[in-house]
């Protein structure tokens, strides 16, 4: 299947119900693909299957996937999201801008269904091993597997704490394990970005 459009499986996400969401700075930018975004939209859709796409603006030139959404938001169910946000928003910072410009289009958008998503806010790692700007150190970009999920841990022992509960709450019948991803955050990923599953037919 050619869609004909550049870019990453982490640059998307859908909750398999009809709904996208992604960062317009991943598609719609002359790195990736020379369409409106009228046009990628549309491809977008046609690609998955789905009926609405919910678009966030996210942030181009900063970082070499120009802000993939699974580094912030994931579905993790028909309607409901996961999202980590950083305490408050800096406004020095590109990045904590963008997450709360992001969240708050989740909280006024509607699925392809017309409901609200049900949003669920995890905080951000506050005193990571790696200090260094460009690290990506998000609890989103984990990996789901048979019978587990694959998540990050930083270092942070009360963030780690939060997310490991909030993606226990989220996938009861799943173990939750928790590793040293450090290597892939300086990278400028994560778990999810160097795995995908492939879903049951």
């Amino acid at each position: 299947f050619d869609s004909y459009l550049h870019g990453e499986a982490g640059g998307v996400e859908q909750d398999g119900f009809g709904t996208l969401i992604a960062h317009e700075s991943s598609w719609v930018n002359d790195n990736r693909n020379a369409y409106d975004k009228s046009a990628v939209e549309s491809l977008l859709l046609d690609a998955f299957g789905a009926s609405k796409i919910i678009w966030a603006n996210g942030v181009k030139g900063r970082d070499i996937t120009d802000y993939h959404i699974d580094s912030l938001a994931r579905f993790v169910g028909e309607s409901k999201v996961l999202i980590q946000l950083p305490k408050s928003v800096d406004p020095a910072d590109p990045w904590s801008v963008a997450a709360f410009e992001t969240y708050e289009t989740l909280q006024n958008a509607t699925n392809a269904n017309g409901g609200k998503l049900d949003i669920h806010v995890i905080p951000e790692p506050v005193k990571p091993r790696i200090k260094s700007y460009d690290f990506v150190a998000s609890y989103p970009n984990y990996y789901v597997c048979n019978g587990a999920v694959i998540a990050a841990e930083f270092g942070d022992l009360e963030t780690d704490a939060i997310a490991k509960a909030a993606l226990q709450d989220i996938y009861p019948t799943r173990e939750i394990i928790t590793l040293n991803a450090d290597t892939l955050g300086e990278l400028g990923g994560g778990i999810h970005c160097a795995t995908q599953q492939q879903p049951a037919i």
